[in-house]
C-alpha cells in the first residue's frame, strides 16, 4: 500500500505549510499529494505551485469539481501540468452535489449524473488519447455543441498540444453503489469517501472483484496522539460540516452514506441539529466510533495495529489527510 498525502483546499487564505509538509512527504517516499476544491482555492494551482518545488511525488486532484470547468478545459489543465512536472498527474474528478453545482457554479445538477459522469471521462480520454477530433453525442457534454442556441460552425477539433502521456490516469469520487460499479468500469481508479476498512459493503458488491491494477485510494486523518478522543475532534468537526450541511436534508450524498454504513438515525440528528443552526451540537452528534472507523488517530502503537486493516483490503493508496510532519514519519515507518 502506497502513502499519499492529502493537503484538501484552502480555508480563509493559503496554508504556508502545505509547501513544507509536500516536500517532507516526497523526502519520506510518500507516493503523492492531492489538493482539493470547493468554493473558495481551485485545485490545480496550489498543485501546479508543489510541483515546481518538487522532483518526484505525484500530483493528485482529490478532487476536480466537474461543474467547475468543460470536461476539455479539464483535460486542457491536467495535459499541460504533466507536461511541466514531467509526467506526474493524478485525475481525480468528482461531480460535487446540487447545492454547490447548482449554487456556486450555476449550472443545473444533472439528473443522471451516472451519464454525465460518463460522457465527462469520455471527453478527457478522447482529448489526452489525441487520436481523433473529439466527437461526444452526448445529453450533458456534447462536442461539437448542436444545441437549439448554438450557431452550428462549431467543428470536431483535437489538441494542439501533445498530451505526454494518452493514459494519463483518472479517477472518480463516488459513493453509491452503482456509482462505485461505473467507476470500475470507466476509470483507473476511485477515490472513496469515508472509508472504513471493515465496511467495504457499503459501497456494493464491486468492491469485492474490481479490475487488476485500478486504484482504490480514500483519505484518512492521520494523527499521532496520546489522546484519542482528542485526536478525533478534526474528523467530527469535518463529519459534522459534510453530513449536516453539505446538501439539502432530503438529498445530502454523505448522509446517505453513512446511513449505509450503520449509522443512520445519528446521520438524520446531525443533519437536524446542523440545519437548525446547531452546529456545535452536530459536531458533539458523530459518534466517535464512526470518527475512528475512518481515521488512524492515537499513539503508535494503536496506528500500527490498524494500519494492518487498512492493508488487508483492496486500497492501493491510503491519502493520509492534514498530519503534521511527524505524523506523516511516523506513518512512513509503519508502512515501510
Amino acid at each position: 500500500m502506497r502513502l499519499g498525502l492529502a493537503l484538501g483546499y484552502w480555508g480563509r487564505g493559503p496554508d504556508p505549510g502545505h509547501v513544507p509538509l509536500a516536500r517532507e512527504a516526497e523526502r519520506l517516499g510518500y507516493h503523492s499529494v492531492w489538493t482539493a476544491e470547493s468554493w473558495g482555492s481551485d485545485a490545480f494551482t496550489p498543485l501546479t505551485w508543489i510541483a515546481a518545488q518538487t522532483s518526484r511525488i505525484r500530483l493528485g486532484t482529490a478532487v476536480a469539481q466537474m461543474a467547475a470547468r468543460s470536461p476539455a478545459a479539464t483535460a486542457m489543465h491536467a495535459l499541460t501540468l504533466d507536461h511541466l512536472s514531467g509526467g506526474r498527474v493524478l485525475l481525480g474528478l468528482g461531480l460535487s452535489g446540487p447545492q454547490v453545482v447548482e449554487g456556486w457554479y450555476g449550472r443545473p445538477f444533472p439528473k443522471s449524473p451516472l451519464t454525465a459522469t460518463r460522457e465527462y471521462v469520455d471527453v478527457v480520454r478522447q482529448v489526452l488519447r489525441r487520436q481523433a477530433p473529439v466527437e461526444v453525442d452526448g445529453r450533458f457534454h456534447p462536442l461539437p455543441y448542436r444545441g437549439p442556441d448554438g450557431t452550428g460552425l462549431g467543428r470536431p477539433l483535437k489538441p494542439i498540444t501533445h498530451p505526454l502521456r494518452p493514459g494519463l490516469p483518472v479517477l472518480l469520487g463516488a459513493e453509491g453503489p452503482r456509482n462505485v460499479a461505473q467507476t470500475a468500469r470507466i476509470a483507473d481508479g476511485w477515490l472513496p469517501l469515508y472509508w472504513a476498512p471493515s465496511r467495504p459493503e457499503a459501497y456494493g458488491e464491486v468492491v469485492r472483484k474490481l479490475p487488476e491494477g485500478f486504484l482504490v485510494a480514500p483519505m484518512a486523518r492521520v494523527k499521532v496522539c496520546d489522546d484519542v478522543t482528542e485526536g478525533l475532534l478534526p474528523v467530527k468537526a469535518m463529519l459534522g460540516f459534510y453530513i449536516g450541511g453539505m446538501g439539502h436534508a432530503a438529498h445530502n450524498f454523505h448522509a446517505d452514506l453513512m446511513a449505509r454504513m450503520g449509522y443512520e438515525e445519528e446521520a438524520r440528528r446531525i443533519q437536524e441539529l446542523f440545519l437548525a443552526g446547531r452546529r456545535a451540537e452536530a459536531v458533539l452528534a458523530v459518534p466517535d466510533a464512526f470518527a475512528d472507523e475512518i481515521s488512524l488517530v492515537g499513539p503508535r502503537e494503536r496506528i500500527a495495529e490498524r494500519l494492518e486493516l487498512w492493508r488487508a483490503g483492496p486500497v492501493t493508496d491510503l491519502l493520509a489527510l492534514a498530519p503534521d510532519p511527524h505524523s506523516l514519519r511516523v506513518l512512513a515507518e509503519l508502512n515501510s
